[in-house]
């Protein structure tokens, strides 16, 4: 991982919220940590490289909604579209990269063939909000990994990382 210093890290101590924008960017974002409950997800898991692979991101998630479109499990608002990160890609053989599509589920739902279900820990989370374009995603994970987490006093535990999406991507 790079490692990024900040120009500017502020703490409002009131609302647990950290700004952060880091030097030779553009990007800027407030890292907020509050407590989430556990959420049921149904997802698609693909073991390979993925990095700037739209294509792969789109077939995997058109895949995911039409199994749960013919369900009638895709409620939005309620229902959260988010992609899991297993590895390390710093660490981690591109060929052994894990990564999981998902979608929130109730708890009862039931999963065949190539769809999965799990549930994501809840607990304290950190959240960065970014509005970026794909090739930025390596850059945003780095800022919150390389800048924000050693500023903060925080250290990540075990519990897998994610991307919560929260519109189109297009």
């Amino acid at each position: 991982v790079d490692y990024y210093f900040c120009n500017e890290f502020n703490y409002d101590l009131q609302k647990n919220i950290w700004s952060i924008e880091m030097k030779e960017s553009k990007l800027q974002t407030k890292v907020e940590v509050n407590d989430v409950p556990d959420m049921t997800v149904a997802y698609i898991r693909h073991i390979g490289p993925y990095k700037g692979d739209e294509a792969l991101f789109g077939r995997l998630f058109g895949q995911l909604f039409k199994w749960a479109g013919a369900r009638g499990l895709i409620r939005f608002p309620e229902t959260k579209t988010l992609t899991v990160y297993h590895d390390n890609p710093e660490i981690t053989d591109d060929d052994k990269l894990r990564i999981s599509v998902c979608i929130s589920v109730p708890p009862d739902t039931q999963v065949d063939g190539e769809i999965g279900k799990m549930v994501i820990p809840g607990g304290k989370c950190a959240f960065a909000r970014f509005e970026i374009d794909p090739k930025d995603y390596g850059e945003a994970w780095d800022m919150v990994y390389g800048g924000w987490f050693p500023e903060s006093g925080y250290v990540p535990d075990d519990r897998p990382c994610y991307e919560l999406y929260l519109n189109d991507p297009n």
